[in-house]
């Protein structure tokens, strides 16, 4: 699905962040991403949408070299990006009335057949309803809770369809029954529809928790992937989930 050769890049002025670092990640694969502060966590993300150029090296994604944005990739931020002066039926259906404006030209939206009105309003009653926010359809932003806007906003970019999802410390400020509630939506998601998804979090129970493979970034240099495989994902109850937190936390307090 992604693989990653020789990916350098620094901000300018500043050390690198990633030097001749390689990395591959399979279709389906459910990969959490944690470091420090200033390691390159969110940039990492950003490089895989081609919203940041990388300096040197090359990124794959589905067997295609990646040279600009690509439909199939969903990215959720942390601050939603919501239209305040939409609704949320709007805001959900956004992505695409965007598509249905250029069509199926393979760059802007995935080449096939057009989508027509009907059954794109379908696809967002759908998932108005999966995510349990039908009942505030007309209301705006500014008017509901964070945990209700995260949900429009993870509304907006699966009613895409994407096969890579891009999470960027989507569940930091929620509390942890609302958290609880969508870190499960994201797995199911995952298993349903063999979603590649990679989740950005300062969490060490959420990285432990959303990730088979842990990738842990460090604030010097990255050149070798630090990569922790982890039985214990999805399962709070896990009997090494527990021990994987406290690894995680030894190897973020202790880096190599």
């Amino acid at each position: 699905m992604i693989d990653i050769s020789n990916l350098t890049f620094s901000y300018p002025g500043q050390p690198p962040l990633f030097e001749h670092f390689s990395l591959s990640i399979d279709r389906g694969d459910l990969w959490s991403i944690i470091g420090p502060s200033g390691c390159g966590k969110s940039t990492f993300l950003y490089f895989l949408t081609r919203l940041i150029k990388p300096d040197g090296g090359s990124i794959m994604i589905d067997g295609e070299i990646s040279r600009r944005p690509r439909p199939q990739t969903g990215l959720v931020l942390q601050d939603l990006g919501l239209l305040p002066w939409s609704t949320v039926e709007k805001n959900v259906g956004l992505g695409l009335k965007i598509r249905k404006f250029y069509g199926p030209d393979g760059l802007h939206a995935p080449s096939g057949s057009k989508l027509d009105q009907q059954a794109g309003q379908q696809i967002v009653d759908d998932w108005l309803h999966r995510l349990g926010i039908a009942d505030l359809k007309d209301k705006y932003p500014s008017q509901m809770s964070r945990g209700q806007r995260q949900r429009t906003a993870l509304a907006r970019t699966l009613a895409l369809s994407p096969d890579l999802l891009l999470l960027d410390e989507p569940f930091s400020a929620l509390d942890d029954p609302t958290r609880k509630d969508l870190q499960d939506l994201i797995i199911e998601l995952n298993r349903e529809r063999d979603l590649t998804c990679l989740t950005v979090t300062h969490n060490i129970e959420e990285a432990v928790f959303m990730g088979r493979q842990i990738l842990i970034l460090s604030r010097s240099t990255n050149r070798i992937p630090e990569v922790v495989v982890n039985p214990s994902a999805t399962d709070f109850n896990h009997e090494y989930f527990q021990a994987m937190c406290d690894g995680i936390r030894t190897k973020l307090e202790h880096p190599a």
